[in-house]
């Protein structure tokens, strides 16, 4: 459970420090004149604006499926075992194929 908290932790900490970069770039460009530089700026900042809302989004599904998948392997731990072997088998099959 502490693994999964550090690396949601992990994962919003960088999530967050690209934002910030984008944002440090769009304000670095905020007095460019140029008409190319305002228009990558203006689409520069609706994408952000998208992927600050998507990004929550499928965090929470994200965190969703994995209670799902915890629960399920809680309850039946043998056909998580199972399942894992059989695919384990079945990539050691492939991979040993020539």
């Amino acid at each position: 459970m502490a693994f999964r908290q550090d690396s949601s932790q992990k994962m919003r900490q960088e999530m967050q420090n690209i934002i910030n970069h984008a944002h440090a770039l769009v304000d670095a460009t905020s007095g460019e004149l140029d008409d190319k530089i305002k228009s990558a700026r203006s689409a520069l900042q609706q994408r952000l604006d998208v992927a600050k809302g998507e990004y929550g989004h499928l965090e929470t599904q994200l965190m969703d499926k994995v209670q799902a998948a915890d629960k399920f392997i809680h309850g039946k731990p043998y056909y998580a075992l199972g399942s894992t072997f059989a695919a384990g088998l079945l990539l050691g099959w492939i991979m040993s194929r020539e």
